[in-house]
């Protein structure tokens, strides 16, 4: 039993916090959730936490965003309430798909070069290869032409001839000097104006070089909604974070405190080993390129061969959106392929590459194993209809509702996982052992 300890679980996921604290052989933290007729959220700690280790416990699925303003008002109350330390425990960490400000192929835009030749310029992701060109280097955009101005302009002054002794006739010249294009009584002409300078030019700033945002790949307003949640869990009073297989790993760096981040791998590596027969003949596939580190590091830790599904999205001439086209890299023929991934959000990804590796790869079997199953929408009804014939998902997210409607489907538990993570950081020892076993 752990001592001066307290759990507390959130309404996301209150079975995963209740067998966490029967692992514990802790009981459960008594804690009062509700909401107000308005909508407000009310959080009530019934059980004294006053100098104690306070875990709370809340994954981020169904009501997300409700889920997430709960956990920030417990982790406040427990901090209000003088707990020691309070650490947030999210299974499945909530908005961890918007750690960046997303883009498309083109990329950030790059400085827009001179439009002297009357080209149409669009702003690229890279620079082209640079040739001769000719280059007018009017007084506004070139160093030697400003240069040249104002050697020009210091000409006009100085001939500009004193009238008793005084620099400067307010803009008059001598009439003495009949080599002068200026008009006696009329002031210099002006210059580095719009009217001076060719094609109407103004001198620094012209619309014409303002960034043409329609152009670029960029998406200008796009929140950086992760950085968002970080500093929230942080504001509100949270001391650690223990989470599970973030979907960007960058995602720890938004943080100043601690970030635990678990692996499921080891859970998936053990269902492969004693439920697959002769799983060394099996391929692991990646199904798309950003899962190809996680997907190799399960093939090499079980000696198995690996493959790839590159998706490529590319516009249709119709409709102008982005249809992604899969295509497999390796070879699968004959023998049982495990797509392996992080989430499995719609579904739509796993269960168009199961296709393609049954119809082209010639793949016998087709297992998914994936550490978070949202399964939102119609993604049961995909892949009950899909060519999959397994799915292997964790109870990061409650899965029982998705057990009963799909037979295809098994959950592995990782509350062993969270309480070993739990009771190891309340005691000060090292996690690293739960990165491999």
């Amino acid at each position: 039993m752990v001592r001066n300890i307290v759990v507390l679980g959130g309404s996301s996921h209150p079975e995963l916090a209740h067998m966490i604290c029967q692992q514990l052989g802790i009981p459960d933290g008594r804690i009062t959730l509700s909401k107000f007729a308005v909508g407000e959220t009310r959080v009530e700690i019934q059980d004294s936490v006053r100098g104690k280790d306070v875990f709370v416990i809340q994954s981020g699925c169904g009501r997300v965003n409700d889920h997430l303003i709960e956990l920030l008002i417990t982790i406040s109350a427990c901090k209000t309430a003088s707990a020691k330390r309070v650490t947030a425990v999210l299974p499945h960490f909530p908005y961890s798909r918007q750690s960046d400000i997303p883009y498309n192929k083109t990329g950030a835009p790059l400085a827009k070069t001179g439009n002297s030749h009357g080209k149409d310029f669009t702003f690229e992701s890279r620079p082209v290869t640079p040739g001769p060109q000719h280059y007018d280097h009017g007084p506004a955009f070139s160093h030697g032409g400003l240069e040249r101005e104002l050697s020009r302009l210091a000409v006009e002054r100085n001939s500009d001839v004193n009238v008793n002794g005084i620099a400067g006739t307010n803009g008059r010249t001598n009439p003495s000097h009949s080599h002068s294009s200026t008009i006696p009584g009329t002031p210099l002409r002006r210059t580095n104006t719009t009217e001076s300078l060719p094609n109407g030019r103004s001198f620094g700033f012209n619309n014409d070089w303002a960034p043409n945002r329609a152009n670029t790949g960029y998406k200008q307003w796009v929140a950086q909604a992760g950085t968002l949640v970080a500093d929230l869990l942080t504001c509100a009073g949270a001391d650690h974070i223990i989470t599970m297989d973030l979907h960007d790993p960058q995602y720890q760096g938004f943080f100043d405190i601690p970030v635990d981040n678990l692996y499921g791998r080891p859970l998936l590596q053990r269902w492969i080993k004693y439920n697959i027969p002769d799983y060394e003949n099996a391929v692991v596939v990646s199904p798309d390129a950003g899962g190809a580190k996680r997907a190799t590091a399960i093939a090499d830790a079980l000696g198995m061969e690996f493959a790839l599904i590159h998706k490529e999205r590319r516009p249709t001439r119709i409709t102008e959106r982005q249809n992604a086209t899969m295509m497999l890299v390796g070879e699968i023929r004959g023998k049982v392929a495990i797509l392996v991934d992080d989430m499995a959000d719609t579904s739509n990804t796993i269960t168009r590459a199961a296709k393609l590796l049954k119809t082209k790869g010639g793949a016998t079997k087709v297992y998914a194993l994936v550490t978070h199953g949202v399964f939102s929408g119609d993604a049961i009804e995909r892949i009950n209809a899909s060519a999959l014939d397994r799915v292997i998902c964790t109870n990061s997210v409650p899965q029982e509702e998705h057990r009963r409607s799909c037979p295809k489907l098994l959950v592995l538990p990782v509350h062993e996982v969270f309480a070993e993570a739990i009771r190891r950081v309340h005691h000060g020892e090292s996690i690293s052992v739960l990165f491999s076993n």
